[in-house]
């Protein structure tokens, strides 16, 4: 069972990962290159490297700063923080624009849509045991709501250049609001008992009740059309990753029970 699991989580990551990396180079990754245009020379971190989720959630949008912004940090494009490395010697690295940087960018992304398939196939052994592409859309579309959706009511997609945060305060309140709304999501979709429904819509409420981090002064250099464009952007290509990780799994999934039940005849 184990190895089935990696299978279908590995074989759907990697090809939604790829088919998300192709959207993303004609609908978001145009967006953050205008936007870079923008930004300041004084990113915050700069010299530091990490690689995170970002409160956006998955890698959708997401591209490495290129050689000419070397010094600069490229924030949250729906889903990590990549910053630049900065040796001992002041020394930044980073991919050269064009292919080096798609295909960076590429590869981050298919990491992640690989992690988040793994995880939905795992999670849908432990419940259900079997899935058809129509479920594994659902389970997606589950996916796409706690980690993508729910986030991004307090904290919306950012380009380079958005006033935010610190990234630690982010990082876990997205955290925290991605465990929040899946647990609620299971209580209101899959226990369904009347106890459950309320408990499960306020854990789905709480993260906002609280309220997501913001920076003190909203001071942007990211036109308010370019942003609002991106956030929205972003979301819809979020969307489509989680229906192609969901799909292609249970359709996987779906053709290895037909194999098994014919071997077994």
């Amino acid at each position: 069972m184990l190895s089935r699991v990696l299978y279908v989580g590995l074989v759907a990551g990697v090809v939604a990962g790829l088919l998300t990396a192709v959207v993303q180079h004609f609908t978001t990754t145009p967006l953050i290159i205008a936007a870079e245009a923008y930004e300041g020379t004084t990113g915050d971190d700069a010299t530091t490297s990490s690689f995170m989720p970002s409160p956006a959630g998955p890698l959708h949008g997401l591209v490495l700063t290129g050689a000419a912004d070397a010094m600069h940090t490229s924030k949250t494009f729906g889903g990590a923080v990549i910053r630049v490395h900065t040796d001992e010697d002041g020394e930044a690295w980073a991919p050269a624009d064009g292919f080096e940087r798609t295909a960076w960018t590429s590869i981050a992304t298919i990491v992640m849509t690989t992690g988040y398939a793994l995880m939905l196939v795992s999670l849908v052994m432990l419940t259900d045991g079997s899935m058809t592409w129509r479920s594994g859309v659902a389970w997606g579309a589950a996916g796409f709501v706690a980690t993508g959706l729910a986030p991004a009511l307090g904290l919306s997609p950012e380009l380079p250049g958005t006033a935010a945060a610190g990234i630690v305060d982010r990082q876990i309140w997205w955290l925290v609001t991605v465990i929040a709304s899946g647990l609620g999501l299971w209580a209101v979709l899959r226990i369904a008992t009347p106890v459950a429904i309320v408990v499960g819509i306020l854990l789905l409420a709480v993260p906002h009740v609280v309220g997501a981090p913001h920076a003190a002064e909203l001071t942007n250099s990211v036109p308010a059309e370019l942003a609002a464009t991106f956030s929205s952007t972003v979301l819809g290509v979020m969307a489509i990753s989680w229906a192609l990780i969901g799909g292609i799994a249970g359709y996987l999934w779906e053709r290895d029970d037909a194999r098994l039940a014919s071997a077994a005849t």
